[in-house]
């Protein structure tokens, strides 16, 4: 499960069906954890983002997230609006199963919620209503909830996107050594075939670490090319962390034979270092199917 346990807020086991006010609303970047799990005998769920919590005539769902298990399952997403329900988005995908745990993680952003389950990206949900009217949190259905926990986000000011053109190519303030942490965030965008994060050599065409995500290809590549070659590409993961449209975090923390790499919060692979001189390493050049948002060093 993800690292989130630096919540503000936190409601432990509520009793279903529950209604909850978000207290200040939703605002862009932060996450909404809720932990539980679902019973041997479910046939479905609902996690709905209100306005309000009037149920005669019905408040507005936001965002209606609904799973359910009869056949192979599914998930679908909606808005009610004026008590009418709009079109149906269905995912095929079903991250929950019967008697099993689960983590969902709700990600609030400008113009969309993006949703994962247990450190896996699911779905997007683009918004249909303007996310302030967003003031209560209902659960209905077959599930147990132990915990519903907020995160805001604690970024400062939003950085000026016009500095990060793609390709960006800059250079880090200092040279790579083990500690040193770099943070891209970014969007991929709707049709990206891929993009790629290269940290390169400030002397010589050497890239010490070339990650290229193949969104089509679902496939994660991490590779060097020294002495004018590429090396044996390494591909090995779990599940592919990115989508179409889907914001990120990517965190590389170089270490000391390797760099640790996440996504969203989520380890997702080891790199050992073939490129051995680090100091030699101060150029971060990134290129391809992204919207580039902010880029970081420390």
């Amino acid at each position: 499960m993800t690292s989130l346990d630096n919540f503000q807020k936190t409601v432990q086991n509520p009793s279903i069906p529950y209604t909850g006010t978000i207290l200040g609303g939703l605002l862009p970047g932060e996450l909404v954890v809720i932990r539980g799990s679902v019973p041997e005998g479910a046939e479905r769920f609902q996690i709905d983002f209100q306005c309000g919590n009037s149920t005669k005539p019905r408040a507005d769902v936001a965002f209606h997230f609904n799973p359910r298990f009869k056949k192979s399952g599914c998930v679908v997403c909606n808005t009610l609006q004026n008590e009418r329900w709009g079109w149906e988005e269905i995912t095929h995908a079903m991250p929950f199963g019967k008697g099993k745990p689960f983590e969902i993680v709700f990600m609030v952003l400008h113009d969309k919620f993006q949703v994962s389950v247990n450190g896996k990206h699911l779905l997007i949900y683009k918004h249909r209503l303007n996310l302030e009217k967003i003031d209560t949190i209902g659960i209905y259905g077959n599930v147990q909830v132990s915990m519903i926990g907020f995160v805001s986000n604690t970024q400062e000011e939003v950085p000026d996107a016009s500095q990060f053109v793609v390709p960006y190519i800059a250079r880090l303030h200092s040279p790579l050594e083990p500690g040193r942490t770099i943070v891209v965030k970014g969007e991929v965008n709707e049709k990206a075939n891929s993009f790629a994060i290269n940290l390169k050599a400030s002397d010589s065409d050497d890239i010490a670490l070339h990650l290229n995500p193949r969104i089509r290809d679902k496939a994660l590549v991490r590779n060097s090319y020294l002495d004018s070659s590429w090396g044996e590409e390494e591909k090995q993961i779990s599940h592919f962390p990115f989508a179409p449209g889907m914001y990120f975090e990517l965190i590389i923390l170089c270490k000391a034979h390797q760099y640790n790499i996440a996504i969203n919060g989520v380890h997702a692979i080891e790199y050992k270092h073939r490129f051995k001189q680090l100091g030699k390493i101060s150029i971060l050049e990134i290129r391809g199917d992204l919207q580039l948002l902010d880029v970081r060093s420390w």
